[in-house]
């Protein structure tokens, strides 16, 4: 290689190295950081941490809260449902099984339905979905039946279901509103502990 030939070369990887040292430079200071003065997300961290977990939820007294439930709102929130199940007498099935009178009917029993086989296996074992078992599948249906095809999320805030189950039970539903239960209104209040007392 001649000298010429050299000097070329190396006056070219020169220039780059240069070019490349001055657009750093030149783009850090028209790009240059600036710290951030709020997280754009805030993380919120349930309280109790892992070992405290979730406040137990109080049993639901369906004597009480059913009679004053929002049908309105439960049918609002049965737009989540619409996706994969009609709600009419007679409907067809989608996705998930016609809900027509599904208050008080046998679990895995709607005609032309496949169910899963957990599901089968539950409702040998439950004679009919009633408020409390319709109430904890809606709040997490894979949690409560391990294997079951649906794989709806679930509705954690007990209102949303109460309101949900009272518009399924308006239409169709077969099973009787129980009598109000007042011990079970009285426990959560008796568990908690008064103002000032120690726990």
């Amino acid at each position: 290689m001649s000298d010429l030939t050299f000097n070329k070369v190396a006056g070219a990887v020169l220039a780059t190295g240069l070019a490349i040292v001055g657009l750093r430079e030149l783009s850090s200071g028209v790009f240059a950081p600036h710290p951030v003065d709020k997280p754009g997300y805030l993380v919120q961290v349930a309280e109790g941490g892992a070992e405290g977990g979730a406040a137990a939820e109080a049993p639901i007294d369906w004597g009480t809260v059913l009679p004053t439930a929002d049908v309105a709102a439960g049918e609002a929130t049965f737009a989540k449902c619409k996706s994969c199940h009609s709600i009419e007498q007679g409907g067809p099935n989608g996705t998930g099984p016609d809900l027509w009178g599904v208050v008080g009917r046998k679990p895995g029993t709607h005609g032309g339905f496949a169910y899963s086989p957990a599901m089968t296996d539950f409702g040998a074992k439950q004679p009919v979905w009633d408020y409390e078992h319709l109430s904890e599948f809606i709040k997490g249906p894979q949690k409560y039946i391990a294997g079951t095809k649906m794989t709806f999320v679930g509705l954690k805030k007990p209102e949303d279901r109460i309101n949900l189950i009272a518009y399924l039970r308006s239409q169709g539903g077969t099973l009787p509103i129980p009598a109000p239960n007042p011990a079970a209104a009285a426990a959560p209040e008796a568990a908690a502990p008064a103002d000032g007392a120690a726990p």
